[in-house]
Order: C-alpha cells, then sequence, then structure tokens
C-alpha cells in the first residue's frame, strides 16, 4: 500500500499549482531568461509569465496527471553562462524539455548542447539562426522569425510607395539576422537600400551613422535592434531632424519604447504581434479570445502590468510551454516522441499567432501573424 501524502504538504500542491499531483513525480521543464542582463526587460516578464501559465496548466489537471515543474535560471544574456545553464538543465536537473532563452547570441550558444542531447528546446528567442543554421531537429522558437518580420515590413512599405531605405542594425547576433533578411529580401519588394550602417547594443549615440543615412537621402530607415538601443536611434534620427519615416523591428513594440523614446517615437512604424493592438482585432480573429484571456491573467489576476506592461515579446513563453505540454499529452515525455509531436504541431492559436510547426520550419508562424504598428500619441495604433 502506498503511503499517504501528508495533508499539509497536499494542500499546500493543490493550492499553489506547483509540485507533484497526488503523489505522482512532477514533469520537470526547464526555463532560462535573460533575468539580470541586458534583456532583462524582456526576460523578467517572460519568466512571469512562464509561471502563470505553468499554474494555469497544473490548474486544469496537468500532463494526464501529472503536474508541471519550472526548473528556473537566469542566464544573464552571457552566452557562456546560457551554455552551462543548459548543461545543468540537461545533466543534473534532469529536465524533459528546455524552455527559452531570451537572447539569439545565448539560444545559439545553448543550441549544440540541447541539440546534442536531444533535449526538446522551445526557444523565446527573436533571431532565426537557432531554427535556420543546421543542425535544428530539437530546437524550436515561438517570437516571428525575423524573415517574416521583414517581410510584413517591407510588404507595407512596398504598398506605401517606397523604393529607396536605408537601414542600420546593431551588430549583436540578432541585429546581424536582421540585416541579413533585410539585404536579401529587399529586390523581391522592389527595394533599393542606398545605405547600411552599423552599432554596437551598448552604444549611447549613433548620430554619426545617422549624418551619413542622411545625407544619402532615404525615403525610409529600418533599425533593427532590441531595448534601449532602439529609443536612441529615434532621439538621435528627431535631433538630426530627419524626415524620412523610422521603422523598427518587430522586437520594440513595447512601453518601455515608447517612455524611453519620448516624443521621438511618435510616427515610428514597427511589425508587431496583435497583443498590442487586441481591442481592435475583428471578434472573428481566433486569436482574440486567446489574446484576450491572456490579458485578463497578466492584468486582473496577477497584476503583471503594474510592473512589467505588456508589449510584444509578452506572449512568447506562453505559446512556448502551451505547444510542449499540447504535445506531452499527445506523445508523453520519451523524448524522440515528445519533439516529432511538437513538430507534428497544427493551428495552435496562440498569443503571437496560429502555429503551424512543420520539419521545415521550427516556428510555424506567416505574416498573416503579424500588424503593423505606429506610435500615435503615445499608444500603439494598428495600421493594417
Amino acid at each position: 500500500m502506498k503511503k499517504a501524502m501528508p495533508v499539509a504538504i497536499l494542500l499546500l500542491t493543490v493550492l499553489s499549482g506547483w509540485g507533484p499531483a497526488w503523489g505522482a513525480d512532477p514533469i520537470k521543464l526547464g526555463a532560462f531568461f535573460d533575468l539580470t542582463g541586458p534583456s532583462s526587460a524582456i526576460g523578467t516578464p517572460t519568466k512571469l509569465v512562464a509561471e502563470m501559465v505553468v499554474k494555469k496548466i497544473n490548474g486544469e489537471g496537468g500532463i494526464n496527471g501529472r503536474s508541471l515543474e519550472l526548473v528556473i535560471a537566469d542566464d544573464e544574456g552571457d552566452p557562456t553562462k546560457a551554455a552551462i545553464i543548459a548543461k545543468k538543465f540537461i545533466e543534473s536537473d534532469k529536465v524533459v524539455a528546455i524552455i527559452g532563452p531570451t537572447r539569439t547570441d545565448t539560444g545559439m550558444s545553448s543550441k549544440p548542447i540541447v541539440e546534442q542531447n536531444k533535449i526538446p528546446t522551445f526557444m523565446c528567442v527573436g533571431g532565426d539562426p537557432v531554427i535556420t543554421v543546421p543542425p535544428f531537429k530539437w530546437t524550436f522558437k515561438s517570437p516571428q522569425r525575423t524573415s517574416v518580420a521583414v517581410r510584413k515590413t517591407y510588404d507595407f512599405m512596398k504598398k506605401k510607395g517606397v523604393q529607396k531605405i536605408a537601414i542600420i542594425t546593431s551588430a549583436d547576433g540578432f541585429g546581424r539576422d536582421g540585416k541579413n533578411w533585410l539585404d536579401k529580401l529587399a529586390p523581391e519588394f522592389g527595394l533599393k537600400i542606398i545605405a547600411s550602417e552599423s552599432f554596437q547594443a551598448t552604444d549611447s549615440d549613433m548620430t554619426a551613422q545617422l549624418v551619413k543615412i542622411k545625407a544619402a537621402a532615404p525615403e525610409a530607415i529600418v533599425c533593427w535592434t532590441i531595448g534601449k538601443a532602439g529609443s536612441i536611434v529615434a532621439k538621435n534620427v528627431r535631433q538630426l531632424a530627419i524626415k524620412a519615416p523610422l521603422y523598427q523591428c518587430h522586437g520594440l513594440p513595447d512601453p518601455i519604447y515608447i517612455k524611453l523614446a519620448g516624443e521621438a517615437s511618435e510616427g515610428n512604424i514597427m511589425p508587431s504581434t496583435k497583443l498590442m493592438v487586441a481591442n481592435a482585432l475583428p471578434d472573428t480573429d481566433p486569436q482574440k479570445k486567446v489574446i484576450q484571456e491572456f490579458i485578463r491573467l497578466y492584468k486582473d489576476v496577477y497584476k503583471y502590468d503594474t510592473q512589467f506592461p505588456i508589449n510584444t515579446h509578452s506572449g512568447y513563453a506562453w505559446d512556448a510551454i502551451y505547444i510542449v505540454a499540447n504535445a506531452m499529452k499527445k506523445a508523453g515525455t520519451d523524448n524522440e516522441k515528445l519533439r516529432d509531436a511538437i513538430e507534428a504541431t497544427k493551428g495552435y492559436v496562440g498569443v503571437s499567432g496560429v502555429y503551424n510547426i512543420t520539419p521545415e520550419d521550427h516556428n510555424g508562424l506567416g505574416t498573416d501573424s503579424m500588424v503593423m504598428v505606429q506610435v500615435s500619441g503615445g499608444q500603439w495604433k494598428k495600421l493594417d
């Protein structure tokens, strides 16, 4: 006869949504994010969302009667630390799958480890290399691919009659990936890049690069970076009285961007998840109810919005964990079967889009998962 679980422990388990379900071992998920590094403004709320969704799943019965348990770590945005954490998750913590990290560079440093050890990993990074640079059998990602965001931006520009553009990109992994796709896809949309500049993500001024761009007289400027650097570019554009509209990437639709850039953010255009303009979505949009439920939990139940206002990144951990959890319900926790079930995901309606994953596309989102938004009066305005 099995020994009964002490009443105090059982009560804590039921109330918290954490811990084993009726004595069964929990299913461990490794979850690492940039909590104290350069992208902590993204990584910290992503961790909170990961905890939120795990509590929701456990409250709904877990995975076939077993609860999920997060093993959380801070990689500080450091590629070396990210690799060490990934190894610890696998060798010491014995996780079944991994969620995260936050940055393209940390994703690329941990990728060889998860691929070699055959651990299904759903990343929350923006850059494409984690799922385009072989091998990527075990690696997936929830944010839209860079190529998708560039296509969305370029299609909008083409409709506006733009032909000559300038690009300014950060010199980190995310920025380099952006430059690659901006260069590669421009001819497809009838666009000519007449000036191209770069900067370090930690730079405090990009005036020198933008003076050169201004001299080239582009019809629009595209900036590809995340974090504070994007707001600095916006301020420098305004200070130089550059008239060409500034387009930012899909990593910057965030109230923090508006706060940092101030009046310089007015009129800025960028691709975004639908989360940023939920109220403007038609009732026929299949994502609307999912997004509204996410917002209700994030704002009303957990009140995370008081410290970390919802941004375009907010739903990435939600989608990653739900896709992995749904696959576990079908295939269990065997790594090969779980990986195959994740790769077979079709029609999953998430916060960030409707996912249709294939062996060739370990993201599964198209341009229809994004909208173009503009900062207007300090708010986000849906343009298409």
